[in-house]
């Protein structure tokens, strides 16, 4: 009961300052991308959590972002603001604002609007009348989609807006949620995440996942307080060890899969364990290889198949990988197997559901209709569960 009762006081309206200690690119040199290893240390906070669990964390903006913004709109950063969105008791400076507590990304329709109504040069209003005009609609959503509210100021200067005028279009800078990719059972005081560090090019200008950079370039380690909270998931593996689980998780959809073989390793669950992953180049891009080869060599996991979408000239993916082994997918699942997906939502989360679906019926020998209803017992009964995004 105590500890139930201590890691409430942690939550996400009351965050635990936490401190990261070990930030590993778990790449190597030639990738294409850049995948961390993130430890997040829970000394003193009695937050406890489960694998399946995620972990949620409030960013800081880039000071160089926030110090241009201030810039451009001819303020000191030391003006009181009240944003609306964000009910504070009492008022807080602009730079505190912009820092913590704001989104500098996805502006809207509203600030074209605001803008149009303050700019006092002729091509600056004009440009945004033809943005706000009814039949512009996908042209203002492309427009909107490739900048940031900076690039708004820098774009229309003649424009001027009090800090108090701009924070009101923005959105509160919300917590990031990661699949926590440990097991409690073997780190009760810490938690590890498998983060894609986001960093791309629109509009000319260079862009920065608020949070994935925030961990990876902002946070000096052991120093800087990240605020982080656990947020529990119906998301788990099977309660009852003597289960198999089929796991497909490519990319950073691997980090709750490494979490499960940890618990169910640590637990002594016998249930066969059974790993799709996947990602562009073996070489390079197989996160956490050496743990899953130990796990197969120790037997722990009973299969691991993998799928590289830049190693040949066809591409490989997961659900490619499920097709090819349908007959023994199918036999795991007729002895009561759980299925599990993790990562994109998009692309990957559907193929795999459709891969899913296909196997089912051309295995059982039933029409897609029968194989649907096969998935909705799947799910029913909490074996076929995914965590998306």
């Amino acid at each position: 009961m105590s500890a139930t009762v201590a890691s409430s006081s942690y939550t996400k309206e009351n965050p635990f300052p936490a401190r990261i200690t070990e930030n590993r690119l778990l790449n190597k040199p030639g990738s294409a991308k850049e995948t961390r290893h993130f430890v997040v240390s829970l000394l003193g906070s009695d937050l406890v959590y489960k694998a399946g669990d995620s972990l949620g964390v409030f960013p800081t903006n880039r000071a160089s972002e926030v110090g241009e913004i201030i810039d451009r709109l001819h303020a000191s950063g030391d003006e009181l603001v009240s944003p609306a969105m964000l009910k504070l008791p009492a008022p807080i400076t602009l730079r505190e604002a912009l820092s913590h507590r704001l989104a500098l990304a996805g502006p809207t329709a509203k600030i074209i609007g605001t803008l149009h109504a303050k700019a006092t040069d002729a091509s600056e209003k004009s440009k945004l009348e033809a943005l706000l005009k009814p039949e512009a609609k996908e042209q203002l959503t492309q427009f909107l989609d490739e900048r940031e509210y900076l690039d708004l100021l820098i774009e229309f200067p003649s424009a001027r807006l009090t800090a108090q005028e701009f924070v009101d279009h923005q959105r509160k800078l919300m917590p990031r949620l990661y699949s926590i990719a440990s097991s409690s059972r073997l780190h009760p005081q810490e938690i590890h995440l498998t983060v894609a560090v986001v960093r791309y090019t629109t509009n000319q200008r260079e862009r920065h996942g608020v949070c994935s950079t925030f961990m990876a370039d902002r946070v000096v380690l052991g120093e800087t307080p990240t605020p982080v909270f656990v947020s529990n998931s119906h998301f788990g593996p099977p309660e009852d060890g003597a289960k198999d689980c089929i796991m497909v998780g490519p990319g950073t959809g691997i980090a709750p899969f490494r979490a499960f073989m940890q618990d169910r390793v640590a637990s002594g669950a016998p249930g066969r364990n059974w790993v799709f992953f996947g990602d562009q180049k073996s070489q390079t891009d197989f996160l956490y290889q050496e743990e899953w080869e130990n796990y197969l060599a120790d037997g722990k996991l009973t299969r691991l198949d993998l799928a590289w979408s830049r190693d040949q000239g066809v591409k490989v993916y997961v659900q490619d990988k499920m097709r090819a082994n349908a007959a023994e997918l199918w036999s795991w699942l007729q002895n009561g197997g759980y299925f599990f997906v993790c990562g994109d939502a998009k692309r990957m989360a559907k193929d795999v559901d459709q891969a899913l679906h296909d196997i089912i019926a051309e295995q059982g020998g039933m029409p897609i209709e029968k194989a649907q209803e096969y998935v909705k017992q799947l799910k029913k009964d909490k074996r076929y569960q995914r965590d998306v995004y």
